[in-house]
């Protein structure tokens, strides 16, 4: 793929996002400012998925947008699925979000169900946002090593370093791999917590939760932003695109829906985001 615009490159480093006390969020610091990612190649990626959205909108949306589900090959998952929260109405919510993403409608399926809770809302879909990465990046574990990845990146003006501010407290420069493996050790740590993600009915979410949600979003989308600049030949290749780009409209809608990731962070991608956000 070939890119538009400056060489400098933009290095967010994540400062360790706490869940507890005061919400403390990831600083994200640059050595020099890129704008945003322009793909210009015809068939390439923005033109791939705008195809693709246009064709679902076309043939009235009634694919079966569950991103579980479209998989050709087998479902590798990178660790164990994780299950929605027991409690809080969370089986009730799952239930919803299989539904209402079988209509294929995903700007329903993203809204907060009438008389819902919203923090009960995020939890269960940060959960089954998870596992949908969990499925992504597992079918693509043996193409993104750290021979083949050794930076975690996002085209070559987007570099991500890690840090959780507990056992990684100054950000460090990984193999993509190794970021992934240390965001989803750090996400499952958090979906594990009861005191952030309540599993008693009753049990009140913390005050700063939806900036736990917020700091596991953006780093999630940091996957896709490395799946899309780094793989997505081999995704086509696999026959995967249709998969991939689904769930990644379903993950847009959604952070969109709740203003869950800066625009600054969406960069690498802005252009197959406000293609989506249009369409849909």
């Amino acid at each position: 793929m070939s890119f538009n615009g400056a060489s400098e490159v933009s290095v967010a480093e994540d400062s360790g996002d706490r869940p507890n006390g005061s919400g403390h969020r990831g600083r994200e610091e640059a050595n020099g400012r890129s704008g945003s990612v322009r793909e210009k190649e015809a068939g390439g990626v923005e033109g791939c998925i705008y195809d693709y959205l246009n064709l679902q909108k076309n043939r009235g949306g009634k694919t079966l947008f569950r991103c579980g589900l479209l998989m050709n090959r087998n479902q590798k998952t990178f660790r164990p699925k994780k299950n929605a929260p027991s409690g809080n109405k969370g089986v009730q919510l799952k239930k919803h979000i299989d539904a209402t993403l079988g209509s294929g409608n995903l700007r329903d399926a993203v809204r907060l169900p009438p008389g819902e809770d919203l923090n009960e809302w995020l939890a269960v879909n940060t959960v089954d946002f998870f596992n949908q990465v969990n499925i992504l990046y597992g079918t693509l574990m043996e193409f993104c090593t750290p021979a083949t990845c050794p930076t975690m990146s996002a085209g070559p003006k987007f570099e991500y370093r890690w840090a959780d501010g507990v056992q990684i407290k100054k950000p460090i420069e990984v193999s993509a791999p190794k970021y992934v493996e240390y965001l989803m050790d750090w996400i499952e740590a958090q979906l594990d917590d009861e005191s952030i993600f309540p599993q008693k009915l009753g049990t009140p979410f913390p005050q700063n939760f939806k900036e736990v949600v917020k700091t596991i979003f953006k780093r999630l989308f940091r996957v896709y932003a490395h799946i899309y600049h780094s793989h997505f030949q081999k995704i086509v290749s696999l026959k995967e695109e249709a998969h991939l780009n689904t769930c990644f409209k379903h993950f847009t809608l959604f952070t969109w829906e709740f203003k869950l990731i800066d625009k600054a962070e969406l960069a690498p991608l802005i252009d197959l985001i406000e293609s989506i956000v249009s369409v849909c």
